[in-house]
């Protein structure tokens, strides 16, 4: 079951309304953030649910849906909590921060939604089992980079909004780094506890409850009928 309906099972509406966001999205956080900032993994998310919509290939979607559902559930969570005065880990403070201009929270509210459409995608295009195993490198290739080229927790800026301690790879405080353990140690957890603890409970959700893809096996080609070994064989 691969989990098509038609050959065309992404809408244009949705790949259209999805492209403008992301094309509204890029160059306004390019400008506030820098190009640094595309290296966190809901950012790298949004650009393989591009490409997602557009080749429909489920490896591309089955990825994101791997690597950010459930870190986005718990913004989800947060966010209503903030609405009706419960927060639960404070991670959406700033999205009811007066501070903030109304158009950058607009856009960081794709935190929200983008969990919706990945599920959704991976309904329509079928969920690719590999998808564990491309996402937790893409996600230890991401970490490598943070940890030993961006800036750590703490660090003296070039500019305030640049983005440092990309993907907590040294600690959850990004005004100081983490103190229980070695910096090293801390990146081996995140290398070990990410795949077990987020990736692999939702590959096994993913794989369960949606239709899975399988990548298409080489087309056989059927041999065309020969009179002549027919006649022998009827003789």
């Amino acid at each position: 079951m691969n989990g098509q309906s038609s050959s065309q099972p992404i809408p244009l509406w949705i790949k259209l309304a999805f492209t403008a966001f992301v094309a509204v999205l890029t160059p306004y956080y390019w400008r506030e953030y820098g190009p640094t900032n595309f290296l966190y993994f809901c950012d790298v998310a949004l650009f393989l649910a591009v490409a997602a919509v557009w080749t429909q290939r489920p490896i591309f979607a089955s990825m994101t849906a791997v690597g950010i559902t459930i870190p986005q559930l718990l913004w989800q969570v947060d966010f209503v909590g903030q609405l009706i005065g419960m927060p639960v880990t404070g991670m959406t403070d700033y999205m009811f921060d007066p501070g903030i201009s109304l158009f950058a929270r607009g856009l960081s509210f794709f935190h929200f939604w983008l969990p919706i459409l990945l599920i959704y995608l991976v309904w329509r295009l079928g969920y690719d089992r590999r998808a564990l195993f491309a996402w937790t490198g893409t996600a230890w290739l991401l970490l490598l980079i943070c940890y030993f080229v961006m800036p750590p927790a703490g660090a003296t800026l070039d500019f305030p909004n640049q983005p440092h301690n990309i993907n907590y790879v040294y600690g959850m405080d990004d005004a100081q780094p983490q103190q229980w353990m070695p910096p090293t140690a801390w990146l081996t957890m995140l290398f070990v506890g990410l795949p077990a603890l987020l990736y692999y409970p939702t590959h096994l959700v993913l794989k369960t409850f949606l239709p899975n893809h399988s990548p298409s096996k080489p087309e056989t080609t059927t041999a065309e009928p020969n009179p002549k070994a027919a006649l022998a064989n009827a003789s």
